[in-house]
Parts: C-alpha cells; sequence; structure tokens
C-alpha cells in the first residue's frame, strides 16, 4: 500500500487495547478538529440561548457533545493510526462514524440551535438566510429523500468494499480521510430524516421513516457475512502490515466482518425505541388536540352521520 508518510502517523507497537486509546493525533488531525470545532460552537449556541431566557434541554446538550466526543476519539487515539493498517480498526471506525456518530449529533437537534442563536440583524442575517435557504433548496429535498440516502448509505459499504474503488481512494491520505467524512455524511443523512425534530424540506410520515429504518438495519449484516465467510483477503490495502504487528490477515477480516455483523445491532435498536417513543408521543399530541377541537366545535361528520341514521325509514 502506497500512503503519503508524511501526513500519517503509524504506530510502532503492536495492536493493544492500550496502544488503541492512548491519544495519539495525526499531524493533520482534521476529523479530531471537527469535532473540536462543532461542540465549541454548541456550546456557544447553547448559552446564547439560556443568556436569552430560554431553555434548552440539558438532554440535547449531552447528546451533541457526546457525538462530538466519540468523532474525536474514534478519529484523534492511536485506533486511526493502526486504521490505516488493520481491516478490524477500519471497519470499526467506519461503523461508529456512520452509526453511532450521527444519531448522538442530530438528537441535539443543532438546526434548531442555529435559527434560535443566530441573532436576527448584523452578522447573523446572512447566515439565517443562508441556512434557510439551504434547508428549503432542492439539493437538499434531494439529498434526504429515501431515494437517495438508502442507496448512499448502501454504497457506502457494499460499493466501497466489494468493488476497486476502496483500494484506489484509501491507498492515500487525503482519501482515507475522505473515506472517514463520507462515512460520516452519510450515516447524518440517514439518519436526519427519521430522528431530526426541526423542520425538513422532506418531511415523511413515521410509516415512512419505519420502513427506511427496517430496510437499513440488515445491510450491514449481510456485508459481515460475506467478510467472514471469505477465503481470501478482499482489499489489498490491508494486506501488508508492520512485521512487528504479528497481524492474522483472515483472522483480521473475519474480525472486521464480525464487527460489521453485530456492531450496528445495539446502536439501531436504540435508535428504533427512540424513534418509537417519538412516534407515540406525538401520536398522542395530535390526539390530544384533536379531542380539544371536536369538544369546542363538535364534530361534524359524526352529527352529520347521526343526522343521515335519522332519516332513514323505520320498520
Amino acid at each position: 500500500m502506497v500512503i503519503a508518510m508524511e501526513w500519517v502517523d503509524l504506530p510502532e507497537a503492536p495492536p493493544s487495547f492500550g496502544a488503541m486509546l492512548s491519544w495519539n493525533p495525526q499531524p493533520l488531525p482534521i476529523l479530531p478538529m471537527l469535532g473540536l470545532a462543532l461542540a465549541a460552537w454548541y456550546c456557544w449556541g447553547v448559552r446564547r440561548v439560556r443568556a436569552g431566557g430560554r431553555v434548552w434541554p440539558w438532554s440535547r446538550t449531552a447528546s451533541f457533545l457526546g457525538g462530538c466526543l466519540l468523532l474525536i476519539l474514534v478519529t484523534g487515539l492511536g485506533i486511526e493510526g493502526y486504521g490505516f493498517e488493520l481491516f478490524s480498526v477500519w471497519m470499526f471506525q467506519h461503523l461508529t462514524l456512520s452509526m453511532a456518530v450521527p444519531p448522538l449529533l442530530v438528537l441535539g437537534c443543532p438546526g434548531i440551535l442555529l435559527l434560535r442563536s443566530t441573532p436576527h440583524s448584523g452578522w447573523g442575517k446572512p447566515v439565517l438566510r443562508a441556512a434557510l435557504g439551504s434547508l428549503r433548496s432542492r439539493s437538499a429535498r434531494i439529498l434526504l429523500n429515501p431515494g437517495v440516502t438508502i442507496p448512499l448509505f448502501l454504497f457506502s459499504y457494499y460499493g466501497i468494499y466489494l468493488s476497486p474503488v476502496f483500494d484506489l481512494v484509501a491507498s492515500s491520505w487525503a482519501g482515507h480521510t475522505a473515506l472517514e467524512l463520507v462515512f460520516l455524511a452519510t450515516g447524518v443523512l440517514f439518519i436526519v430524516p427519521v430522528l431530526s425534530s426541526g423542520p425538513l424540506p422532506v418531511k415523511q410520515s413515521y410509516l415512512g421513516r419505519c420502513f427506511d429504518l427496517f430496510v437499513e438495519m440488515p445491510l450491514h449484516v449481510f456485508i459481515g457475512v460475506i467478510l467472514m465467510m471469505a477465503t481470501s483477503p478482499l482489499l489489498s490495502t490491508f494486506t501488508d502490515p508492520p512485521a512487528a504487528w504479528g497481524v492474522d490477515l483472515m483472522g483480521d477480516q473475519q474480525l472486521a466482518g464480525g464487527l460489521a455483523w453485530s456492531y450496528g445491532e445495539p446502536v439501531a435498536l436504540i435508535v428504533v425505541v427512540i424513534f418509537a417513543m417519538r412516534w407515540n408521543r406525538d401520536e398522542g399530541r395530535a390526539n390530544a388536540v384533536a379531542d380539544k377541537r371536536t369538544t369546542r366545535e363538535g364534530d361534524g361528520e359524526l352529527d352529520s352521520y347521526n343526522e343521515f341514521l335519522k332519516s332513514l325509514p323505520r320498520h
């Protein structure tokens, strides 16, 4: 594998739990810096909202900052260096960036925070105009459409690992980092229509969102089975780790498959539970509003039906 070594810090020690959890950012830590920037902006926004006398739920703050922390750790610890050479480590990073980080970020409602914390005059006016323009744009409607988000999520597994794409792109530091950004972006695009509480250009019914969730859930399971059943290495990128690491190539690939098969199930279950709770909550609110309106104004359809029954001839 050819890597721009000036931008890559490969660990010298054999892979171990302690070595992977040690703080060892790469020479150009783009994703850790992105996580820090997002966390800093979010804290600033929460402070502005609370300074204005409005309440911002602590659960949203904890969720978003948790997503930022996970993004920083999975790309800033020693695990990032091992991910250049070990398929299992890379798969763990992929699954974390595409399945664990996005729900945490989306549940933090950053869009709502942006609208509430940005001033409506001065420098904030063009920011809000750009944000609302992007939200209402045709590009946003296309990118958040299930006909786009599901195929993108599918491609991030099967299209990348079962084709020459990964070996072509991941052979450089830039390609490796770009793939991490792609996994994060595809995960966010998929989960936004499912869990977002803010206004969206594409508004799906809960039944449609439920269908999307159950379409996505088995995708990583099948790629895991393919990796575990393979009899030879599928990716040349991970066939030449440092000899001092003592890596069993097929064992490492099977571990990557096991992660793909098992990692996403608990995450998907948590997302489904949160989704079901929101569905039940919103249905309850809608029913309560309908009941109040009926009590206040009466049920015109029911009254008309009763009048119709009274008008029928009696035998």
